[in-house]
């Protein structure tokens, strides 16, 4: 589909007419030789009754190409555009990020692989969470780790690769041995306030209870709210726990809660993969679609048919007055 930028333009196209209607023709007096027999010079060239003034007639040639050039050169400024079918671009609309515990508890092997032999705790969780990421598409994905220290491992990104593969690299203990999961959304909050979509969501792994953060879990999870962060809390491991590795399940409870997310307790691979899938139903993907039509430029056709005009008329002016010419006499007389 053609699409003029300025179509106004075209309001140009009568302006030869008026300059023609408006302007008079140039007339320029020329010196004139006169001979007594003029009238029968014109009869024998076959002339008119011998007017004394010489009127220059543009051919209809020299016409049609003027009309071109000047037709070709007011559609170019009206700059034609050709718009092409429509692109539709989907954006990711919702931010979510993953926050999962290192500390040394996640180490018990308790829990059974995608082969049903023992693993650790993470283990489990990372496989559970990698099919959860390949689902991820259209979302934005960041990654926090946290032990006795919190640190993003990726910030927000639609390459779920990346994200994929830095989750296989974590490592039981790499951050310490302790649970500091009030320092985890906090962590968090400082990404979700540079994202400029609407709905965003923070899941957190972890097997036991906070054992050190420098906020309260139940406090992080207001300022969460507050940036609009709706989180949701998994459990590992056993409930009956005692000392460091207890779970303490009032706090998770009450920091999903908070920000309207939810709890969930996992007691096996099983139970895990199954929260997951829950959090699939509850936070359904949410896309948005951006249409475009691509546009390109088409002055410069009519710029080359003006081009191409001229050139063919000037050849077939040059052609005509050359076949036109007489042949100039030979040396000596004429060629027998």
């Amino acid at each position: 589909m053609v699409q003029f930028g300025y179509p106004w333009v075209f309001l140009l196209l009568p302006l030869p007419l008026l300059v023609h209607w408006l302007a008079p023709a140039r007339q320029e007096p020329r010196l004139a030789v006169y001979v007594p027999f003029m009238q029968v010079l014109t009869r024998l060239v076959g002339g008119g009754s011998g007017a004394r003034a010489v009127i220059t007639r543009r051919r209809r040639l020299q016409t049609a190409q003027v009309l071109v050039v000047w037709l070709a050169l007011v559609t170019a400024l009206t700059r034609p555009v050709w718009l092409g079918e429509p692109v539709v671009q989907q954006l990711p609309m919702r931010d979510l990020l993953v926050a999962v515990d290192l500390s040394g508890s996640m180490e018990t092997r308790d829990f059974a692989g995608a082969d049903g032999v023992p693993a650790e705790r993470l283990d489990a969780a990372k496989e559970v969470l990698d099919e959860f990421l390949s689902r991820r598409d259209g979302d934005r994905v960041g990654l926090v780790l946290f032990g006795s220290a919190a640190f993003v491992q990726a910030p927000f990104t639609d390459d779920l690769d990346v994200v994929r593969e830095l989750l296989d690299e974590a490592q039981v203990r790499m951050l310490g041995p302790r649970t500091v999961m009030g320092d985890a959304i906090g962590t968090a909050i400082p990404l979700f306030e540079r994202s400029k979509v609407e709905e965003r969501v923070l899941i957190i792994l972890t097997d036991g209870n906070d054992t050190g953060s420098m906020v309260p879990p139940v406090r992080a999870a207001e300022i969460a709210r507050d940036n609009g962060v709706k989180i949701f809390t998994i459990a590992m491991g056993d409930p009956q726990a005692a000392g460091e590795q207890a779970l303490d399940e009032a706090t998770l409870r009450a920091v999903a809660d908070t920000t309207d997310g939810s709890y969930y307790h996992a007691a096996d691979r099983a139970e895990l993969a199954a929260v997951y899938t829950e959090l699939d139903r509850l936070a359904p993907r949410r896309v948005e679609t951006l249409s475009y039509r691509p546009q390109h430029e088409l002055y410069y056709w009519p710029l080359a048919i003006a081009i191409l005009a001229s050139l063919l008329y000037f050849g077939a002016v040059e052609l005509r007055s050359r076949l036109r010419r007489p042949a100039a006499p030979l040396e000596g007389g004429v060629a027998p």
